[in-house]
């Protein structure tokens, strides 16, 4: 807040309360004018899909150990389930954005169901991955849950 020249009153004026903060804070993951590194195409040339290339950073090892710039429906679910309707309002808006990537590149019968589970595959993958303490149990949730979605994309 000192960077921006706020007070922590001045910038908690700019919300109604913690609930419109936090949903804000949810959503700004959506506007990102910058990609975070894990979020970052390889230099190569592009033959996947960018659909694809978003499941293959998901999973990445870069994104499992980003805690600040990662996907917020990572690290704020436990959150957001103790929220108000602004706040699963905003991260239903994250998880909408995902599924419209999915469907929108998928060749296959039923993209939106198909959608549906890789959304849950990389959140709950993600999600397990990062909150158990066995970091070999951690890489095969990930490792496990990557593999089911690509397979469910038909990318294998």
């Amino acid at each position: 807040m000192s960077d921006a020249g706020l007070t922590h009153g001045g910038f908690y004026r700019h919300f109604s309360g913690k609930d419109e903060l936090y949903a804000a804070a949810v959503r700004q993951f959506l506007c990102k004018k910058a990609p975070a590194a894990w979020q970052k195409r390889a230099s190569r040339a592009v033959t996947k899909s960018h659909a694809q290339r978003i499941v293959d950073a998901y999973f990445s090892r870069g994104h499992f150990a980003d805690h600040d710039g990662c996907c917020p429906l990572l690290g704020t679910a436990s959150d957001v389930e103790r929220r108000g309707e602004m706040v699963k309002a905003a991260y239903q808006e994250v998880v909408e954005q995902m599924v419209k990537v999915f469907e929108d590149n998928l060749a296959c019968p039923q993209p939106h169901e198909r959608a549906l589970a890789i959304v849950a595959l990389c959140v709950g993958g993600m999600v397990l991955a990062r909150n158990v303490s066995d970091a070999g149990l951690a890489d095969e949730f990930r490792r496990s849950a990557y593999a089911e979605a690509l397979r469910a994309a038909g990318w294998n």
